[in-house]
């Protein structure tokens, strides 16, 4: 079974943000560049006062991946 089949979103290889699968373009900073290959899940509701989202330079509310492989 491939990554693709097992992970229900893809990452943005510019900002880590994940998405569906059938997105072609990234809702957060525009990239059409995805992939399958990454791990780990932040969800940042509030990125003013959330000091995970400073600490990963996350500036809009949605789900991201902590590590993105290329």
């Amino acid at each position: 079974m491939s990554s693709r089949q097992t992970k229900p979103f893809k990452a943005c290889l510019k900002c880590k943000a994940l998405v569906r699968p059938d997105e072609t373009k990234c809702p957060v900073c525009g990239s059409t560049e995805f992939t399958f290959e990454w791990s780990g899940m932040v969800i940042v509701l509030d990125p003013e006062k959330s000091k995970v989202a400073k600490f990963l330079d996350i500036k809009k509310p949605g789900r991201y991946a902590l590590k993105v492989g290329y």
